[in-house]
């Protein structure tokens, strides 16, 4: 898989070199030049509003994380997944660690655990993947008012279809995968020693029940997935700001389809580590057919990698600083713990 992975960053490095070569970076510097450094700032703005809002529509389904919790554990997982050179899966690991937490003494809420917080990770990302599919139906259709639509409505709606159909059968799993799971961590506690085998059967036994607990919720979970829906929308309103910045306004439903399509292609190219070159290539031909021309289409493309670098970095940063905190803390707890009579 490693090696796939690196054979597909090869071709997307060599996709993005090709685009370049043929465009030129001259347009591509002056489409910067006319966006200066403020709208730089705006649109980076507008992206941490959207990421707020994830965390909020996180919160709508997993409350006792608390919402600042969510929101910060929300930007670590995106940060990880953006800026480092993880699959996503590795930036939800990340995630599940960064939503962890040691609640003070006095505080009468247990702790966050491992299992708690794996579960509702999952849950978060299945009702943001049930409001991206809404997203892209809604892209579909804003996409037919344009002619020259159907060769990409169609890859799309096939795209969805399995996407779709992928999802329904991770709810289910989640729904009615418990005796599987414990069966299988039975099967491992077989093979490593007592201790070991007691924590995976209590983890993977509270795995499931606070799925089970999470999904007894049904309202909260649609109000999740309805606010994940409305954060692809804010997103679309990214890319129609930077337009419009850009100087190359487009109506706000072309700016639907444009994002929903091209979050749909980068969905289906998960195995293209970041994208690389699906991405720029995406933004092109998208804007060609809603009148954008293919300079500004790769703008776009960049702006989204670079929006993402600024907002990342200093939350990879402020998270590290946390984590060596906490771990000092730790130490130090022990340490009085060790000299107490």
């Amino acid at each position: 898989m490693k090696t796939i992975s690196s054979l597909f960053f090869l071709l997307g490095v060599a996709v993005i070199t090709v685009i370049m070569a043929k465009l030129g970076v001259r347009p591509i510097l002056d489409a910067f030049a006319h966006l200066g450094a403020w709208g730089f700032v705006e649109i980076v703005l507008a992206q941490l509003a959207v990421n707020v809002f994830l965390g909020v529509a996180w919160y709508a389904a997993c409350p006792q994380l608390g919402l600042g919790r969510a929101i910060g554990a929300r930007a670590v997982r995106d940060a990880v997944g953006n800026c480092l050179p993880f699959s996503q899966l590795g930036g939800m690991i990340v995630g599940v660690r960064a939503t962890c937490k040691k609640r003070p003494a006095r505080s009468r809420k247990p702790p966050i655990g491992l299992a708690e917080a794996a579960a509702t990770n999952i849950v978060d990302i299945t009702t943001e993947v049930l409001g991206q599919i809404a997203f892209v139906l809604l892209a579909v259709l804003c996409l037919t008012r344009h002619s020259g639509a159907a060769q990409f409505t169609v890859p799309a709606l096939i795209g969805i279809s399995i996407i779709a159909f992928g999802v329904a059968g991770f709810i289910w799993t989640q729904h009615k995968g418990g005796a599987l799971l414990r069966r299988l961590g039975l099967a491992l506690s077989n093979h490593i020693t007592h201790s070991w085998g007691a924590l995976i059967n209590d983890n993977i036994h509270q795995f499931q029940s606070y799925l089970e607990a999470l999904w007894a919720r049904p309202g909260r979970v649609a109000l999740s997935a309805f606010l994940h829906l409305l954060a692809w929308v804010g997103g679309a309103g990214i890319t129609y700001l930077a337009l419009h910045l850009l100087g190359a306004p487009i109506s706000f439903i072309a700016a639907i389809a444009i994002e929903g399509i091209v979050c749909g292609i980068m969905s289906a190219s998960f195995v293209v580590p970041a994208a690389l070159g699906v991405q720029e290539a995406a933004y092109i031909a998208l804007g060609l057919l809603v009148g954008v021309s293919a300079d500004n289409g790769v703008v776009i493309s960049l702006l989204r990698r670079g929006r993402d670098l600024a907002i990342g970095i200093p939350v990879i940063i402020i998270w590290q600083i946390y984590e060596w905190r906490s771990l000092r803390n730790l130490h130090a707890d022990d340490a009085q713990l060790s000299t107490e009579p």
